[in-house]
């Protein structure tokens, strides 16, 4: 089988003693060259690997932060034909790099599950995490995703069922989405690291290497995942507040996202 973007990131990560920083970002926010000039920033500071959001009106598991970057995207006019265009245009400034969507199951619905799949392995998505389909009624999107090559991701809670779990393992592609906690995203409520056997049951069931995301917001975070046993961890609500600070000033938007990946860069190195 081919090795896929994220086994060799991971196994350069390891080599290194180092986690994954990954950073959300939507796209299209706040227009589409300044989204991709971000995206260039956060490659820069240091991100392993980029998980990207669709604009959507009905984001039910994005907390404020990033609802009102979807409103702007929208509000500018941002499509799906333009989020393809830009995922395009940063697969070919960044080849090797592990890219994902995290988005809705009514995008794909509306535009055809399979052709969505298609679509997105056409620009050079990789992963592709549905945030509202539980892994057991994911089966078309299951399908669709091994017919065009895109690797599934699905979310777990800490506390898994041993029969969820086994069913992620068989099923899961790139990586596993652990919540750091319940609720919505956002940087309003403190993120708790998973414990430790949450990770060596996936590990022990064969689930493919376990990112925290929701809550992610410091160094601290970073670390404190880490030594609990996660490969990684994903920023988002946290890097779309540093776009919103800055609306008025893109050059300062660009040294503060710089600045921030850089910094949870720095707390993944073991």
């Amino acid at each position: 089988m081919k090795t896929n973007r994220y086994e060799r990131m991971f196994e350069r990560l390891q080599l290194k003693k180092e986690g994954a920083f990954i950073p959300f970002v939507v796209l299209g926010d706040p227009d589409i060259e300044t989204s991709l000039a971000m995206v260039g920033t956060l490659v820069e500071g240091g991100a392993d690997a980029l998980e990207l959001g669709i604009p959507f009106a009905n984001a039910m598991a994005d907390g404020p932060t990033i609802q009102r970057a979807s409103f702007r995207a929208l509000s500018g006019g941002v499509t799906p034909a333009h989020c393809w265009e830009l995922c395009k245009r940063i697969r070919q400034n960044h080849p090797e790099l592990p890219m994902g969507l995290l988005l809705y199951a009514n995008l794909l619905i509306h535009r055809g599950v399979k052709r969505f799949y298609a679509e997105a392995a056409g620009v050079g998505v990789d992963s592709i995490l549905v945030a509202d389909i539980p892994i057991g009624a994911a089966g078309p999107f299951i399908e669709a995703a091994g017919e065009e090559g895109v690797l599934p991701v699905f979310v777990v809670p800490p506390n898994i069922e041993e029969e969820v779990l086994a069913e992620v393992a068989r099923h899961g592609r790139g990586y596993t989405y652990v919540l750091g906690r319940s609720g919505v995203t956002g940087v309003e409520r403190a993120m708790q690291a998973p414990l430790p056997q949450c990770f060596e049951a996936l590990r022990v069931a064969g689930a493919a290497p376990a990112i925290v995301g929701f809550g992610i917001s410091t160094p601290e975070h970073i670390r404190a995942v880490l030594a609990a046993g996660a490969a990684g961890a994903i920023a988002g609500s946290a890097v779309v507040a540093l776009v919103e600070r800055h609306l008025g000033d893109k050059a300062a938007m660009r040294e503060a996202l710089a600045a921030f990946v850089r910094q949870m860069k720095a707390a993944t190195r073991l």
